[in-house]
């Protein structure tokens, strides 16, 4: 055998050994004994590195490679959490976690079996719960949910939720609604996209001089803005540099 097939064994033998002593997922031995490169390499990346460096970005690597690896381990962890203690906030986290993935219809689900007792109108949920009827195509569903948040929490506020109530008007072709509330949440509405909708929206109703002039504007303030804004709101104004022509 060549030394370098003898050290190779060497280093899986031990990573080995250091999952199983110190507890990590099971998963990683089967990761380096059929991956001896990547396997091993993602160990040391994932497990132990940021034990001996730690820090935000360390985390974050390690966050990024065990979705790659166990893909499903957040979902599993929340409806675990759900099963054992039931409560609101472990469901609002498995609704989550269940929206990222794009399972509107589950998160939903999870969403409307926390809106009992004491949390019935419980704001958060009632909002996670419209953001996911929105995404799967519900949008008459939405609006109620909305508007049910709206009357039973008169002083909740929320730009997202303001904004996605203008969104949901506008999918269900009540123009002259949704411009009124576009025209309410844009001006203070912390970025781009709610100035860019409510441009959009003028243009689809034929005001085109007031759109042209909402996404100059966007724009010109844009300019002013500091690189990180820039790159946040990018996708929102370079919709509004193609509608400015």
């Amino acid at each position: 055998m060549s030394l370098i097939f003898i050290l190779t064994l060497a280093v899986q033998a031990c990573l080995i050994v250091h999952v199983i002593k110190t507890g990590r997922n099971t998963l990683w031995i089967w990761g380096i004994a059929l991956l001896p490169a990547a396997g091993s390499l993602a160990y040391i990346v994932v497990e132990v590195l940021p034990g001996i460096f730690g820090g935000r970005t360390a985390r974050r690597t390690r966050a990024g490679m065990q979705r790659m690896i166990d893909p499903n381990r957040d979902l599993r962890r929340a409806a675990a959490e759900v099963e054992i203690s039931g409560n609101v906030d472990a469901r609002r986290r498995l609704a989550e976690e269940l929206f990222t993935r794009g399972q509107y219809a589950e998160a939903s689900t999870v969403y409307q079996a926390g809106l009992k007792g004491i949390f019935e109108h419980d704001p958060t949920l009632l909002l996670g719960l419209a953001r996911a009827q929105f995404a799967g195509g519900d949008y008459a569903a939405a609006r109620a949910t909305l508007e049910r948040l709206i009357h039973n929490n008169p002083d909740f506020k929320s730009s997202d939720g303001h904004l996605l109530y203008a969104r949901t008007l506008e999918a269900l072709d009540a123009l002259e609604e949704a411009e009124h509330e576009y025209g309410a949440v844009a001006p203070g509405y912390p970025g781009a996209e709610a100035r860019l909708r409510y441009g959009l929206l003028l243009k689809r109703r034929g005001k085109v001089a007031e759109a042209q002039r909402i996404f100059k504007d966007l724009m010109d303030s844009a300019k002013m803005a500091p690189g990180h804004y820039r790159k946040a709101q990018a996708e929102w104004l370079d919709r509004a540099r193609r509608e400015l022509g």
